[in-house]
């Protein structure tokens, strides 16, 4: 046992069976860990708490890199006990602290509570209050884990920064990257990472990609990491147990204010209580009785009204995304064929994805037989090429099926 265990200051939770040893040491000789490449080499780690980043840590252990841990407080929960948001605050850095200790790698822990406020709580408010869908995790990704963090990564002389993302980068013999779907498709993250440059895939290394969620715990029970079965967070992390509508209402009042809930003709159908409360494709909890349901399909914030409409009149037939970016690099010269998804783990929509001028960071989508998913602005839309991540953006407008009740109106924006 003494090979498998460094020296820690604090001690592991329970020691593992001779059975789960041996589990976890054929998962790591059978090689989808990566090349044990990493002799003389350094590795920061970014260390949430969770299991996905001890297992990221352990697994470049393994392959040989000097591995540091660190943690990033984004968030201090308002509860003192912090259970309503378990993946923030103290007893997440202690729990990695924990775990850096049992595998014997330094750990440090980084104040970014305001980045992470500036990039993406105060965004994410400020969108939901507009009345479009953003994704804060991608933001998080985008402007914390990958500008920040990568920044601190260099900054200590590190040759790589590791994630515990479920996402696979293939390296080419050229120097460049592509990055794919994880192996594990229930556990998938490449949705949120699409806004990777190629400089970034070069740095990065993410070690799951290749595993399943049963596997990284098989390893974190093999090797006695103390968070081996912690619960998953469910929640984005800093709205924890409440609900998206709560958390903006307390930053933004306004927001909850009554308005009419209206159809595309104009007719007043119900009253809302706060278009915060609403998002586009929603079917239960409108407050309207009707003989036939009826979905959301605009948040209209200028006339505080919610639309409502039939289910086909919510799907999109085309749409139009800014600030789109492409993991190769280089801006498409022209139209192209793709698989598009508009939501974390969607499912993929055949479309044709027609780029604005190089520089613009436009693009327009036109969904296959005009049957699109449904999708609001502000949601990000990914290209996908196989289980290949091609770029995304973020969704400004969508043409949504014309009215067949108003004959001759077009399409209508929303």
């Amino acid at each position: 046992m003494a090979a498998i265990f460094p020296a820690c200051t604090i001690p592991i939770a329970s020691e593992p069976s001779a059975v789960e040893v041996d589990a976890a040491r054929a998962i790591l000789a059978d090689g989808r860990i990566g090349p044990r490449d990493g002799a003389g080499r350094t590795a920061v780690v970014a260390m949430s708490g969770g299991v996905d980043s001890a297992v990221t840590a352990l697994v470049m252990r393994e392959r040989g890199y000097t591995v540091v841990g660190m943690n990033l407080r984004l968030f201090s929960p308002h509860d003192e006990d912090h259970r309503a948001n378990p993946c923030c605050g103290i007893p997440a850095i202690e729990d990695a602290r924990q775990t850096c200790a049992t595998i014997g790698i330094p750990f440090y822990a980084i104040n970014m509570e305001v980045e992470f406020g500036d990039a993406v709580i105060g965004r994410f408010v400020d969108e939901y209050a507009a009345g479009r869908t953003p994704n804060p995790c991608l933001e998080c990704n985008r402007h914390v884990k990958f500008r920040h963090l990568l920044q601190r990564a260099r900054q200590l002389g590190a040759d790589t920064l590791a994630t515990g993302h479920y996402v696979r980068i293939e390296r080419e013999p050229d120097g460049s990257a592509r990055l794919f779907r994880a192996a594990d498709d229930r556990k998938d993250q490449s949705y949120v990472l699409y806004t990777l440059s190629q400089e970034h895939l070069r740095y990065l290394q993410f070690p799951l990609g290749n595993l399943t969620k049963p596997e990284v715990r098989t390893l974190a029970r093999g090797f006695g990491l103390p968070v081996a079965d912690k619960a998953e967070s469910q929640e984005i992390c800093f709205v924890g147990n409440r609900s998206y509508a709560d958390f903006v209402a307390e930053r933004r009042p306004d927001v909850t204010v009554p308005g009419d809930i209206v159809t595309e003709d104009g007719d007043v159908i119900g009253q809302h209580r706060g278009l915060v409360h609403h998002t586009v494709g929603q079917r239960r909890g409108i407050g309207v009785a009707a003989a036939k349901p009826y979905f959301v399909l605009r948040l209209d914030t200028g006339g505080n009204r919610l639309v409502v409409g039939d289910r086909d009149r919510a799907q999109a037939m085309a749409a139009t995304a800014f600030d789109v970016s492409f993991t190769s690099g280089d801006w498409p010269t022209g139209p192209f064929r793709c698989a598009a998804v508009v939501r974390y783990r969607g499912a993929p929509v055949d479309a044709v994805v027609t780029p604005g001028v190089s520089g613009s960071g436009t693009v327009r989508v036109d969904f296959a037989d005009g049957q699109g998913p449904i999708a609001s602005p502000g949601q990000a839309i990914v290209f996908y090429l196989g289980d290949e991540v091609l770029g995304g953006g973020t969704i400004d407008e969508i043409d949504r099926a014309a009215l067949r009740s108003r004959p001759g109106c077009g399409h209508v924006t929303g």
